[in-house]
């Protein structure tokens, strides 16, 4: 296993983890990345072996698979964002059930469950509420512009490529979020270069304009958020003073002074600028304040296909006591808390919980309850003394799963009903084996939260044994 080996005129059988393709070559699987696709015969260039595995790329395409369609985005193949636009809908989604029915049995030894078909997305463009770009002055430029000769602009706003971390690639559209995203990010991009404002340099740590997010909800309210690598008011106020005189669409207006050495925000200061602290989405009849550093599903339109399933499988007659594990902002707490009895939150931000009251409090619901902690420590035997044994726990953990010590402490608590919403399908099944002496998986519902993509939601209804 040598690299630089080749493959000639072989074919591509299938899609494996992370939307990359498969070759099952005599030596063993060949993984391929990028524009590639189940049914396309193509010519394969070994660039890594690790043991039996090999990852590949493709430098010749003989003949191109019937799953095709032509890309829409103009930055496919640079981007790492939709991986998959080059593959019908249809086959997406029918890859997307299978990876769940993978998942279940190999990892889960899940096999006597039927895996519902997958509840698409009605939208496949423009269906994300919140989107983040990036600010360098490592602009992503191709061979050929290098080549040429001729100078060009080193400050980029945009995505990573993948696998660089130190790389921007300017996005003149993205086809991610709907108006104004495009618009308030083009808008700024220009305004930031024609001024001479420094754009980051993500290895030094320094510069000036440094992240944006923008927040779009169904109610139209639009939030966007600046970071800023330096502490240079005069800098801050004029990018502040552009956006709010110019984009009067932006409802709610922040910036953060991030002199850390990455971009996350919880752990930093949040200055309101101008406009109102948060923006409201809707659901049914509900209202959700979300604020600058709030989780929300970022397609609201699957949400709400998502939180209905939930709110199925739980099974609800109004007498229920309710543990909503990672709990967030409180969405799907106070999307049940009319059918049950009562339900109480867990979530490790404490902005969040304080936002998830927030929406209980604005929406006249009087029957919840949420506690910020950590879930190992907070969900133990004294707090389902305190609490109550629940009669069902909804739990929708990080991609990463349930820490071992929460399941045994929902072992414990022997809930009548699970309803086990995850991200990540591999680390659910994980979890859903180290229960299954006490809790049968009876119904699992995949649902596409993030169409031409790899990733996929997933939903299982347990029931005690």
């Amino acid at each position: 296993m040598t690299k630089n080996q080749r493959y000639e005129s072989v074919e591509i059988t299938d899609f494996a983890a992370e939307g990359k393709c498969i070759y099952k070559s005599d030596e063993g699987v060949v993984f391929v990345e990028g524009d590639v696709a189940p049914g396309d015969i193509v010519d394969l260039e070994v660039v890594k072996t690790k043991k039996k595995l090999k990852e590949a790329k493709v430098t010749k395409i003989h003949s191109r698979s019937t799953m095709r369609q032509q890309p829409y985005c103009q930055h496919f193949g640079v981007c790492g964002g939709c991986k998959w636009q080059h593959i019908g809908y249809e086959h997406q989604l029918s890859f997307k059930r299978q990876q769940v029915q993978d998942h279940f049995q190999r990892i889960g030894h899940i096999k006597n469950v039927e895996i519902n078909p997958i509840v698409g997305s009605e939208e496949t463009r423009y269906y994300r509420n919140k989107l983040e770009f990036t600010f360098s002055n490592w602009r992503w430029v191709t061979k050929e512009q290098i080549d040429s000769g001729e100078p060009f602009n080193r400050n980029a706003l945009g995505f990573h490529v993948p696998k660089r971390f130190d790389k921007i690639f300017t996005v003149e559209h993205c086809h991610l979020q709907p108006d104004p995203s495009n618009a308030i990010r083009n808008s700024l991009h220009n305004f930031g270069q024609r001024e001479g404002i420094i754009y980051y340099d993500v290895r030094f740590n320094k510069g000036v304009l440094r992240n944006i997010v923008i927040r779009t909800a169904n109610t139209g309210d639009v939030m966007v958020i600046v970071q800023f690598g330096e502490d240079h008011p005069e800098h801050i106020e004029k990018v502040m003073k552009f956006l709010n005189e110019n984009h009067p669409e932006i409802s709610s207006l922040h910036y953060i002074i991030n002199l850390k050495g990455n971009d996350s925000y919880q752990d930093q200061e949040v200055i309101h600028y101008a406009g109102t602290e948060k923006i409201r989405e809707t659901m049914e009849d509900l209202t959700f304040y979300v604020g600058p550093k709030s989780f929300y599903q970022t397609n609201s339109d699957q949400a709400y296909e998502l939180f209905k399933i939930t709110r199925e499988y739980a099974g609800l007659t109004g007498n229920e006591l309710v543990y909503d594990l990672y709990t967030g902002t409180g969405t799907i707490a106070n999307f049940v808390a009319r059918q049950a009895k009562k339900v109480i939150g867990v979530e490790y931000v404490e902005a969040a919980v304080a936002d998830a009251r927030i929406n209980s409090e604005m929406n006249g619901i009087t029957n919840t309850e949420f506690y910020a902690g950590d879930m190992r420590h907070v969900l133990n035997d004294a707090f389902l003394k305190k609490h109550g044994r629940p009669d069902v726990i909804i739990t929708d953990p990080p991609r990463a799963g349930m820490d071992v010590p929460v399941i045994e402490t929902i072992l414990r608590a022997a809930p009548d009903r699970v309803v086990y919403v995850s991200c990540n399908s591999a680390t659910q099944a994980r979890d859903l084996a180290l229960m299954s002496e006490y809790y049968e998986v009876v119904r699992v519902q995949p649902v596409d939260m993030f169409p031409n993509t790899h990733h996929v939601e997933n939903i299982a209804l347990l029931k005690r044994r």
